[in-house]
C-alpha cells in the first residue's frame, strides 16, 4: 500500500516539475555570452561621428537599449537616455567601450520607473512564454508519457514477487531487489523526460544537488543505514533461527523474529528485548540450540583428609547411573584445586537438550553426586577454617585424639528426578510468531552459518 501511494505521488509530482521546467525562461537553453574583442569601424580612421553612428546602430538592434543615445567628443562617449534595468545600462557601457577609437565611456543613463513601461514588457514576456508553451505542448506530452510508461514498468516489475523469489529465496532480499529496480527505472524515466525537453543544464544541476544532499543525508542517518545493511547481511547469513536459545552481546533469550531494524528476543524472564541489527551483526553470538548435546559443570568441596581420587570415582559413577546423562562422552571428574581447608573437585556430564532440560539435569546431577559421596562416608566440609594447635595440651583435654566417627548414612534409594524440558518460553515465542503481524526475515528452512 505504501509503495503504491509513493508511486502515484511520483506520477503526479514529476509531470508537474516538467511543466514548471518548460515555463522557466531557460528551460531549452542558456543565454549565449556576448563575444569579447574590439568592434572595428567600417572607416579606416575612427572619427567621433563614425563612432557615434556605430554605437547607435548597435543599440538600435537591441530592444532594451533602443532608447539610449550616444554622443562622442574626442573619443569620449557619453550615453544618455533611459533603460528599464541597471543591467541594461551596464551592457550599453560595455558595448560602447569595445568600439574602435573609444577612449572612455561616461554613463548618464537613467532608469525608467514608469508603471506603463514596466507592465507592458512583463505582459509581453508572459504572452511569449504562453505561446512557447503552446508550441512545445506536444513535446511536454511526449516527455510525460515516457516518464509514466517507464515508471509504470518499474512499479509492475517491483510487484512481480514470483520473479524475485525465483532469483533469491530470501524474502527480504527479494523485496529489496524489487524496490531497487523500481527506483532505477524511476530515475531513468526522469532523466529521459528531461532529455526530451533538452534540459541538460537543469539535469546536471539537479544531479549535483542530489549528490550533495545525498552525502549530507548519509552522514546524518549513518547509524540507520548501517542498521539496514546489517539487516540485509543477517537475513542472508541466518546466524540463528526462530526460537533458538542464544546469547547476543551478553543478552540471553529465545529468538522471536528478525525485522529490518532489530532482532527481538524473549528473555528467560518472559520479557521482550530489542537489539539493533548493527549490534547483532558485530556481536559475539552464543547459540545453545544449534548443538543439542550440551555439557553441564559444577564443583564440590572435599575434606583434605579424604581420598580425592576415590571421591571422583564415586561421583562419576553416580552421574553415569543417571539415565539422562549421556554415556558418550562419559561423565568427567577431576581435582580442580587443593586449598588450605578443602579439596575442590570438578564434575561434568553431557545431556541431550532435545530430551531433557539443561538446568534441571544439572541440578539433579549435583544432588546425586552429593548424596553418593555422603553415603560413601566422604566429608563435604562447610565453609570455615580448621585451627590445629601443636605442643602443650590444654588442661581438661584428652591426650589422644578420638577416632573420627562416621555418622550413619541413610540408605541410597533410586530416584527419578523430573528433568523434562521446560517449554514455557518456547511456547510463548511460538505464540508471538503466530500472532505477530511484523514481517520476519528469518526462515526455519533457510540454511544457517
Amino acid at each position: 500500500m505504501t509503495r503504491s501511494i509513493s508511486f502515484f505521488c511520483a506520477l503526479l509530482a514529476v509531470p508537474l516539475a516538467v511543466v514548471l521546467l518548460a515555463l522557466a525562461p531557460h528551460a531549452f537553453g542558456q543565454d549565449t555570452p556576448e563575444p569579447d574583442g574590439e568592434i572595428v569601424l567600417e572607416e579606416a580612421a575612427p572619427t567621433d561621428t563614425a563612432i557615434a553612428q556605430r554605437i547607435e546602430t548597435i543599440f538600435g538592434q537591441i530592444e532594451t537599449l533602443a532608447d539610449v543615445e550616444a554622443s562622442v567628443t574626442a573619443g569620449v562617449v557619453t550615453l544618455t537616455g533611459e533603460t528599464l534595468t541597471a543591467e541594461a545600462a551596464e551592457r550599453a557601457m560595455a558595448l560602447a567601450g569595445r568600439v574602435q577609437g573609444v577612449v572612455t565611456v561616461e554613463n548618464r543613463i537613467e532608469r525608467d520607473v514608469s508603471v506603463n513601461t514596466r507592465i507592458a514588457p512583463a505582459v509581453g514576456a508572459l504572452e511569449a512564454r504562453l505561446e512557447g508553451m503552446v508550441r512545445i505542448a506536444p513535446l511536454i506530452a511526449l516527455a510525460v508519457a515516457v516518464f509514466v510508461a517507464l515508471a509504470l514498468l518499474g512499479w509492475l516489475l517491483s510487484r512481480w514477487k514470483g520473479l524475485w523469489r525465483a532469483i533469491t529465496p530470501n524474502r527480504f532480499i527479494a523485496d529489496l531487489l524489487g524496490g531497487t529496480v523500481f527506483a532505477l527505472l524511476l530515475m531513468l524515466a526522469f532523466v529521459a523526460a528531461l532529455s526530451l525537453l533538452d534540459a541538460a543544464a537543469f539535469l546536471g544541476a539537479l544531479l549535483g544537488a542530489a549528490g550533495v544532499i545525498g552525502l549530507a543525508i548519509g552522514f546524518a542517518v549513518r547509524d540507520t543505514i548501517e542498521n539496514y545493511v546489517a539487516s540485509v547481511m543477517l537475513s542472508v547469513r541466518q546466524p540463528f533461527r526462530p526460537n533458538d536459545h542464544v546469547v547476543i552481546d551478553g543478552h540471553e533469550g529465545r529468538v522471536i523474529r528478525l525485522t529490518s531494524r532489530a532482532t527481538i528476543l524473549m528473555t528467560l524472564q518472559g520479557n521482550h528485548l530489542r537489539i539493533p541489527n548493527a549490534t547483532v551483526f558485530k556481536a559475539v553470538i552464543l547459540n545453545y540450540t544449534r548443538n543439542p548435546e550440551r555439557r553441564f559443570e559444577f564443583g564440590l568441596g572435599l575434606d583434605p583428609d579424604e581420598d580425592p581420587l576415590d571421591a571422583i570415582e564415586t561421583g562419576a559413577g553416580a552421574m553415569a547411573a543417571l539415565d539422562f546423562v549421556l554415556s558418550d562422552p562419559a561423565p568427567l571428574g577431576v581435582i580442580e584445586e587443593v586449598g588450605d581447608s578443602t579439596i575442590n573437585l570438578f564434575f561434568a556430564g553431557w545431556v541431550d537438550q532435545d530430551r531433557v532440560d539443561f538446568a534441571k539435569s544439572r541440578s539433579a546431577a549435583i544432588a546425586a553426586v552429593k548424596t553418593a559421596l555422603e553415603t560413601a562416608g566422604f566429608t563435604l566440609p562447610d565453609p570455615g577454617y580448621r585451627v590445629s594447635l601443636e605442643g602443650a595440651v590444654p588442661s581438661g583435654m584428652p591426650t589422644e585424639a578420638a577416632p573420627r566417627a562416621i555418622p550413619s548414612r541413610p540408605a541410597h534409594s533410586e530416584t527419578h528426578p523430573d528433568v523434562a524440558p521446560d517449554t514455557a518460553i518456547a511456547r510463548r515465542v511460538a505464540e508471538e510468531r503466530r500472532e505477530g503481524d511484523t514481517p520476519d526475515l528469518l526462515s526455519e528452512q533457510a540454511p544457517t552459518e
